[in-house]
């Protein structure tokens, strides 16, 4: 009896363990990547049946191979626009959104293989081409969203050192409060640096900067600069307005560092949307105007 009970636990023991395994799986990983081998098995067949069938010249969109990957690549197409959609639904098991999401990168990126065949590498300036091209393009963001959310995360959360994003911007409102008291008793020239450094919208400077995480006209680190440079080859006098100034700037450089860090990967993570979701729905009227050219002009 004893032995039944302890295999009875090490078995609920293995079975917990598999699915935590599973609940902490990925989406690429999903069901030991059941997707990648589907969309990689739909790709093999369209190349081999691309090399084996016998259409003179060879096979195009006008062939009736063509128009078979034709009908598979405009069906996907549709299929993978509907994600927005499924991400408004919980639910668990074989259509969980983790499966769904799966599916439309590997199927997406199945496109590649079956919009080329479909088009039997040609290309031209007309629709067509602008309806492929306009795919590669929805195809290469959503790549970079995968790299997005399966690194950024982790990064925000390192980064945040358990603090959250409006801790971090009281955090330097409270430096700010304790610079402007600080510079107070210091000479005209140095409070206009320290005063710069407060005016200044540490995050200006556009979507780029944001991206970039570059800020080259920081007043705060021009200010921190200059007066380091004066305190620098000085005795350490404890109670000079200016060592403490400088030592509130250079926190005050830290924390911005840290939430431009922040914002960074923000936008990182958000910002390939504002080029995914536009040009998919473009994708979709040059897919239109590609099958009613080709259905009603051919």
């Amino acid at each position: 009896m004893l032995t039944a009970s302890r295999s009875a636990r090490a078995d609920r023991a293995a079975q917990s363990g598999r699915v935590r395994s599973a609940a902490h799986d990925g989406f690429l990983r999903h069901n030991g990547f059941k997707w990648a081998k589907i969309a990689g098995a739909l790709s093999l067949v369209a190349f081999v049946a691309y090399l084996l069938i016998d259409v003179e010249p060879r096979p195009n969109g006008g062939s009736w191979y063509g128009y078979v990957l034709g009908t598979i690549g405009a069906l996907l197409i549709l299929w993978l626009t509907l994600l927005g959609v499924r991400k408004r639904a919980i639910t668990r098991g074989r259509y969980s959104l983790k499966a769904w999401t799966s599916a439309h990168v590997y199927l997406g990126l199945s496109l590649i293989v079956i919009a080329t065949l479909h088009a039997g590498f040609q290309i031209g300036w007309n629709v067509h081409t602008l309806a492929y091209a306009l795919m590669m393009i929805v195809i290469l963001s959503g790549l970079f969203g995968v790299f997005a959310y399966a690194i950024l995360p982790r990064a925000l959360s390192d980064n945040r050192d358990m603090m959250t994003e409006t801790q971090m911007l009281e955090s330097l409102r409270s430096i700010d409060r304790q610079l402007f008291d600080a510079a107070q008793p210091l000479e005209p020239r140095h409070a206009d640096l320290v005063r710069q450094s407060l005016d200044q919208d540490p995050f200006g400077g556009g979507l780029w900067a944001r991206l970039s995480g570059r800020y080259p006209a920081c007043a705060t680190r021009r200010a921190q600069a200059e007066i380091r440079r004066e305190t620098a080859y000085q005795p350490n006098l404890g109670a000079d307005p200016l060592e403490r100034v400088d030592s509130l700037l250079e926190r005050k450089e830290a924390i911005l560092a840290r939430v431009r860090r922040h914002l960074r990967l923000k936008a990182l993570l958000e910002t390939w949307l504002y080029i995914h979701v536009p040009v998919t729905f473009a994708l979709i009227a040059a897919l239109s105007a590609h099958i009613v050219s080709v259905f009603f002009y051919w």
